[in-house]
């Protein structure tokens, strides 16, 4: 089975940050992580990232909130989307 692409969208707000989120599928778990899911979304504004998850190889399931990297419990894609999305909106509030 070859990576077979599940989601892809990007989006510029008004203010002019570009919203990305991309999922594959993948044959393999993508090390240390269990799951058959390779990620990448992202929030950036003025070039700079302010939201970013993924599961980048030898790192595992993590976001980068704040300036900040923490780890992340992925459940499903579904709940990814979600958490994306309330992290994005949380950011975009902020002042």
């Amino acid at each position: 089975m070859k990576a077979e692409l599940i989601t892809r969208f990007k989006d510029v707000t008004p203010e002019g940050g570009v919203i990305e989120l991309v999922v594959w599928r993948v044959p393999q778990p993508v090390p240390p992580t269990q799951h058959g899911f390779k990620y990448r979304a992202a929030y950036a504004l003025n070039g700079v990232r302010l939201v970013g998850f993924d599961n980048e190889r030898g790192k595992g399931d993590h976001c980068h909130v704040g300036g900040r990297e923490h780890a992340y419990v992925f459940v499903s894609v579904e709940q990814l989307v979600e958490d994306f999305i309330a992290a994005v909106e949380a950011a975009r509030r902020e002042p």
